[in-house]
C-alpha cells in the first residue's frame, strides 16, 4: 500500500515538473499564465495519481506493462525541455541554450529537405512569416521530431530484445488496455491487430497530414502567435509526441497480440481461435 502510494506521488510530481518546465525556464511569464499553467499541472498531477493510486483502471493504457509509459514520458520531458532551453536562449543566452540552440538548428537544417515533416511544419504558418519565425519553427520542430524518432527507437529495441512485456510477471489486458474490451466481438487477436496497424499508420501520417490540413483549411498559422515561446513548444511537442505515441501504442498491441497467440498455442496446440484470457 505504501510503496502503491509512493509511486503514485512521484509520478504525480514528475507531470507537474513536465507542465511546468516551460514557465519555469523561460523569463518574463506573466503572473496570468503562470496561475494557468498551475492550475493544467495539478489537474495532471491529479488525474496521474488517482489512476496509478487506483486498483481498476480508467483511462492511462500499459500502466503496469513498464518500460512503455517510461519511454513516452522521457520522450515528452526531453522534447519540452529542449524546447524550453532554446526559447530561453533567444531571450537570455548562456552557454547550455547556446548549445541547444546550435543542436536544434542543425537537425532542423538536416531536416529539412521538400516534402519532410519539418518542411511541412514551416509551411503551416502564414506566407507574411518572416525568416526568423520559419526558422524558429524549423528549429523547434527538428528537434521534437528527431526526439520522437529516437525515443520509438529505443523502444523497438527493448521491443526485440525480449524485455516488454516484462517475463517475470504476469500481463493483464484489461488493467493495460482499460478502453479496449476483449469481449466485444470478433476475435481478440485479429482486433488487436487491427487496431495496431491502424495506430501504427496514424502514427506514420499524422506529421504530414496535420500541416497538409491546416494549410488547407486556412490562410496558415498567425506567426506572432506561433512563435509564442509558450505556444512554440507545446504545438511543437504534441506535433511530435502524439504520432510517436500512436506508433508505440500499435507496436505493443501487435507484440500483445503475438503474445495471446503463443500462448493460446502453448495451451491448445491446433486450436488458436477461441480465447484465452491473459
Amino acid at each position: 500500500m505504501i510503496e502503491g502510494f509512493a509511486g503514485a506521488l512521484v509520478r504525480a510530481l514528475l507531470v507537474v515538473v513536465v507542465v511546468a518546465t516551460p514557465s519555469v525556464l523561460l523569463p518574463g511569464v506573466s503572473t496570468d499564465t503562470q496561475q494557468v499553467v498551475a492550475l493544467i499541472a495539478l489537474f495532471a498531477a491529479a488525474l496521474a495519481f488517482v489512476e496509478y493510486k487506483s486498483e481498476f483502471p480508467t483511462v492511462i493504457e500499459f500502466r503496469d506493462a513498464p518500460p512503455l509509459n517510461r519511454v513516452r514520458f522521457i520522450m515528452l520531458f526531453a522534447t519540452v525541455l529542449g524546447l524550453s532551453l532554446i526559447e530561453r536562449g533567444r531571450m537570455e543566452p548562456s552557454t547550455i541554450t547556446e548549445f541547444a540552440h546550435a543542436f536544434g538548428r542543425l537537425i532542423g537544417q538536416a531536416m529539412d529537405f521538400p516534402y519532410s515533416p519539418v518542411r511541412l511544419a514551416t509551411l503551416m504558418l502564414s506566407q507574411d512569416a518572416s525568416a526568423e519565425q520559419i526558422e524558429a519553427v524549423r528549429d523547434a520542430a527538428g528537434l521534437a521530431y528527431l526526439t520522437s524518432l529516437f525515443s520509438l527507437c529505443i523502444f523497438v529495441i527493448l521491443i526485440k530484445a525480449g524485455t516488454w512485456p516484462l517475463r517475470d510477471r504476469p500481463f493483464n489486458v484489461w488493467t493495460n488496455l482499460p478502453t479496449f474490451n476483449p469481449s466485444a466481438g470478433g476475435d481478440v487477436v485479429a482486433r488487436l491487430e487491427r487496431d495496431a496497424r491502424v495506430n501504427i499508420g496514424l502514427g506514420f501520417l499524422l506529421p504530414f497530414v496535420i500541416p497538409f490540413v491546416i494549410s488547407l483549411n486556412t490562410s496558415g498559422l498567425n506567426p506572432i502567435s506561433m512563435t509564442s515561446p509558450q505556444t512554440l513548444i507545446w504545438t511543437m511537442t504534441t506535433w511530435a509526441f502524439l504520432p510517436a505515441s500512436l506508433f508505440m501504442r500499435g507496436i505493443a498491441m501487435g507484440r500483445i497480440a503475438d503474445m495471446i497467440r503463443d500462448m493460446r498455442k502453448a495451451r491448445n496446440p491446433g486450436k488458436d481461435r477461441s480465447f484465452a484470457p491473459v
